[in-house]
């Protein structure tokens, strides 16, 4: 099907161009016409600022029932952090977090995944996201029986995705071990297969479709055995894959791999083979600068995580340095304490701002980029995020008259979007040229905020 929208402002080639005529056919742009001050007959009209779609290159999908319960101190989860004997909460940490992350992740179903994701990718379709890139470790039932299909956990996202209108690269997680040279304990049972092996057999089952693909991912250096990650780094070289990687998001993880190893994290995944072009190192917090000339000189990409990063305490990545070693940044929202690609992108500025109390380490053109073009580079969607002919249609229309956005001219319509704007300002998204999102409202899953609290009632339940 074929159709024409016209753009009041569009992002293009890094300016912001006024009355653009963009035409689409069977999901792509085929023509991109500027300076067409009037729609033209029978085109859709977009009032706003049109950027390409964004994508958020790293989700945990149920993390998104963990919003307002972990945020102070352990949380009311179905795993709450008890207290001590003065009634008052230990100071918290990543590693408590954790914990309550766990008792979700023990109540998951693939009824109950499908729900949650359908309802959370809705969410990212509303702030703009046309693309996620979901990482996957729920693989089997609690106690790590596996289920009939093994992979219908992850098919439960992908039809999840396709439910809420939105593209998805599965980055099927290896998750072996709870620690260097530990078995898994009771909560990550699910998460193992036993071993890369066994991982890799049931990842070759799993198919791409129109709206996904499956990319890889090592879970990080002490959930697979240092022996097991030319395993996972050759099935996704094999078949020219996306392989993700936590890396060095606490320095706890660093510590014990230096004792295990000898060695630091980055070094270790280097030897092994895990580091290049298709690899994408999630956090990349705490780095040495081997570190981050191992990263950066290997092409391996680098996926900053603001808000999570600064809700679990982690600290602020080197993103600034990764960068000019070589390494493309990309950007994700990881535990959804909020779901908006915008602040992070804000974010990753402001916090560098904050370390060396210097302004201006990224034009606004750039941090767009790391928020689109980047971002879908990193899933394997290499011909998204940008609005050319030829590019798949998925774009998001930005409010200019909103009490944040009002103001500025459009001339400067990126910095409004990147220091002004949120997620709440998303008026349309489109994607494969259909509009998912349609003046504020989703057109695939009614009522979403119902949708979600629905499905994160009934974790706790």
């Amino acid at each position: 099907m074929t159709r024409t929208y016209w753009l009041e402002h569009a992002w293009i080639d890094g300016r912001v161009e006024s009355g653009v005529a963009l035409d689409t056919g069977s999901g792509r742009i085929t023509a991109v016409r500027t300076a067409v001050p009037v729609p033209p007959p029978g085109a859709e009209v977009l009032r706003g600022l049109t950027l390409p779609g964004f994508a958020n290159t790293h989700s945990h999908a149920f993390h998104r029932a963990l919003r307002g319960t972990v945020q102070a101190g352990g949380g009311t989860g179905p795993s709450p952090r008890a207290r001590g004997a003065d009634g008052e909460r230990a100071p918290d940490t990543f590693w408590t977090w954790r914990e309550a992350m766990y008792g979700f992740a023990e109540r998951l179903t693939p009824d109950s995944y499908h729900s949650l994701a359908r309802a959370a990718y809705a969410e990212m379709a509303l702030a703009g996201i046309t693309a996620v890139g979901e990482f996957h470790y729920v693989h089997h039932a609690p106690g790590g029986t596996p289920y009939a299909d093994p992979n219908v956990m992850g098919e439960a996202l992908i039809a999840a995705a396709a439910e809420a209108g939105i593209r998805i690269t599965l980055l099927d997680t290896c998750y072996l071990s709870a620690g260097f040279g530990q078995p898994p304990n009771t909560h990550q049972l699910r998460f193992s297969d036993g071993t890369a092996e066994a991982w890799a057999e049931r990842c070759a089952v799993l198919k791409e479709r129109d709206h996904a693909r499956i990319g890889a991912a090592v879970h990080s250096v002490r959930a697979v055995p240092a022996g097991q990650l030319a395993t996972v780094a050759r099935w996704a070289e094999e078949r020219q894959a996306p392989l993700h990687v936590h890396l060095s998001e606490q320095t706890a993880e660093n510590d014990a791999c230096r004792e295990a190893h000898g060695r630091t994290p980055t070094r270790l995944l280097a030897d092994h083979g895990v580091l290049g072009p298709r690899t994408t190192g999630v956090h990349n917090t705490h780095l040495t600068d081997e570190d981050i000339a191992l990263i950066g000189g290997s092409g391996t990409g680098t996926c900053m995580c603001p808000t999570t990063e600064r809700d679990l305490a982690d600290g602020i990545g080197p993103a600034v340095a990764l960068q000019r070693a070589g390494s493309p940044l990309s950007l994700g929202s990881d535990s959804h304490a909020v779901i908006d690609l915008l602040e992070e992108a804000r974010a990753m500025e402001l916090n560098e701002r904050l370390r060396s109390r210097t302004r201006g380490h990224w034009t606004a053109a750039a941090l767009l980029r790391a928020a689109t073009a980047d971002g879908h580079a990193a899933l394997g969607w290499h011909d998204a995020g940008t609005l050319r002919p030829g590019a798949l249609a998925d774009f998001t229309t930005l409010a200019l008259d909103s009490v944040r956005t009002a103001g500025p001219p459009p001339a400067l319509g990126a910095e409004t979007a990147v220091f002004a704007a949120t997620a709440a300002d998303v008026r349309h998204t489109v994607v494969a040229g259909r509009h998912v999102v349609r003046d504020g409202a989703h057109t695939l899953v009614p009522d979403v905020p119902q949708a979600l609290a629905r499905s994160v009632a009934a974790l706790r339940d």
